[in-house]
């Protein structure tokens, strides 16, 4: 395009260049500014985890049997989880509209000094044991003579600045807590946990053969608000076990502790001609130890809420858990709470048939 004009002096028509208005220019510079600074904000990581409701898995289906077939269950009976991902600014500001979600430091899930393998290690670890722990306490419970031993809590690994770090050493193998003896790790954390942050405990140790007396101070877990521990990767020192069947839990990769209730519960519904679930979807969450006691939790809101979202009607959960879990928890599911596998037994003979 040109623009027309007449000079007065001249009486002649010169044609001139429309100049292109800048402000065009201007929107495409904030534009890709803004398109930059997005791209850049999302791949930057907060030193934060969001905390949310993970899937739900049918445990019954995690036993394996080397003989016969597990006995039919007209019910469900759910493992709970939770999912830990790392967020970028986008991501933390939808977590913290969201009241499923709760967001924690990165330092308290995994702190610096710990890689993620290291972590997926601790996991796995604490998983088997609350496999085998669930399988000692379901086959005692329905008759059978199984045994499982260990010589104490070895302490594996040590995480760096923690109180505990001054006075055990990897390779420390823990006989008692606060006096009472332990021989394996489930029962050894859940005496551990069953005191409060701030306390200090003393533990009985077999160093180089010599048993020493060490107290220890008791932090916030670094992975579960409210909840206490030491510090170190626990296992079982010299473990020994012997069951009278070829059974096994096959966990799918998952870690950690809490399914240990579960597993006992989904043990005893595969073996048993009685249908612990009675046609009802129930699910529950809650560590094991080898006397049949239930262990405390953590991220118990998001598993709540991803029991409600699967329709579980009924759901178990540790009595110390009961009063957060009741926070978030609908009119459609109840909760039960519970001090041991005789609880949730009890609870479950009561049920009518669906």
């Amino acid at each position: 395009m040109t623009t027309e004009w007449e000079n007065p002096q001249t009486d002649l028509y010169v044609e001139t260049p429309r100049r292109m208005p800048r402000w065009p220019w201007a929107v495409i510079a904030v534009f890709l500014l803004m398109i930059g600074l997005t791209v850049t904000a999302w791949n930057i990581s907060l030193p934060y985890f969001a905390m949310s409701p993970g899937p739900l898995y049918d445990v019954t289906d995690f036993v394996i049997l080397g003989e016969g077939d597990p006995q039919p269950s007209e019910g469900d009976l759910y493992m709970l989880t939770v999912v830990l991902q790392e967020v970028n600014i986008f991501e933390y500001v939808l977590g913290a509209l969201d009241p499923a979600v709760d967001l924690v430091e990165r330092q308290k899930i995994r702190p610096d000094d710990v890689s993620r393998e290291q972590q997926r290690e601790v996991n796995l670890r604490s998983m088997n044991e609350s496999k085998t722990t669930a399988i000692l306490v379901a086959l005692g419970k329905l008759g059978y003579e199984a045994t499982m031993s260990g010589e104490g809590l070895k302490v594996a690994s040590l995480l760096e600045g923690v109180p505990a770090a001054e006075v055990l050493q990897e390779g420390d193998v823990i006989i008692a807590v606060e006096g009472v003896e332990v021989t394996i790790a489930p029962d050894g954390v859940a005496e551990i946990t069953s005191y409060d942050i701030g306390d200090t405990i003393t533990l009985t140790i077999r160093r180089d053969g010599e048993v020493l007396d060490v107290d220890v101070l008791l932090i916030e877990h670094t992975e579960f608000a409210d909840r206490p521990m030491v510090g170190f990767l626990a296992e079982t020192y010299n473990p020994s076990f012997v069951f009278p069947i070829d059974i096994d839990i096959d966990s799918q990769n998952i870690g950690g502790p809490s399914a240990g209730l579960m597993y006992t519960l989904a043990v005893m519904d595969v073996l048993s001609d009685d249908d612990l679930t009675k046609g009802w979807r129930i699910a529950g969450t809650g560590t094991i130890r080898s006397d049949g006691t239930v262990g405390a939790i953590g991220g118990i809101k998001q598993k709540v809420v991803a029991a409600q979202e699967a329709g579980a009607q009924y759901v178990f959960v540790p009595v110390s858990n009961f009063e957060a879990a009741a926070t978030v928890v609908d009119d459609d599911v109840e909760l039960v709470a519970v001090e041991s596998v005789d609880d949730a037994l009890d609870f479950l003979s009561e049920l009518p048939h669906a």
